[in-house]
């Protein structure tokens, strides 16, 4: 499948974000589990948000979709929130049983931005394994 049917990764600071605008297609899903898969491990990130503003319709496939993302990128150490979705599509997911487990939802961007993990640099993991082991100390 060539690039024009995909949908694209970025990658914004620490986290991926995925803005579905279009209305997937089967093979169009399949190919955003491996393209997010792959930058997820490219990446190292450890967070991916899923704005699903843009559809306006999902059946049982998609929501099936959005639940294997989050599997993936959980085994892949990454946590996922889904974030834009309209009451239309709630309701449908509802309807069709699919509770979408390991999925976290927000209303917006930003506030799915602050359900997943801040960045972590090694400046900051060496000052608390100092600060460890500063409290270690008798004195």
């Amino acid at each position: 499948m060539d690039s024009g049917n995909r949908i694209p990764v970025l990658k914004l600071g620490h986290l991926l974000l995925v803005s579905i605008q279009v209305d997937m297609h089967d093979r169009m899903a399949l190919a955003l589990q491996e393209d997010l898969a792959r930058r997820i491990v490219e990446t190292s990130a450890r967070g991916v948000l899923i704005d699903i503003s843009g559809l306006e319709l999902v059946d049982s496939f998609i929501g099936r979709m959005l639940a294997d993302i989050a599997a993936i990128a959980r085994v892949l150490d990454a946590e996922t929130v889904v974030v834009g979705m309209r009451p239309a599509v709630a309701i449908t997911l509802v309807e069709l049983g699919l509770s979408l487990p390991g999925v976290r939802t927000a209303l917006t961007v930003e506030r799915g931005m602050t359900m997943l993990p801040a960045p972590t640099s090694d400046a900051g993991l060496a000052a608390a394994v100092q600060e460890a082991e500063d409290a270690d100390r008798p004195g």
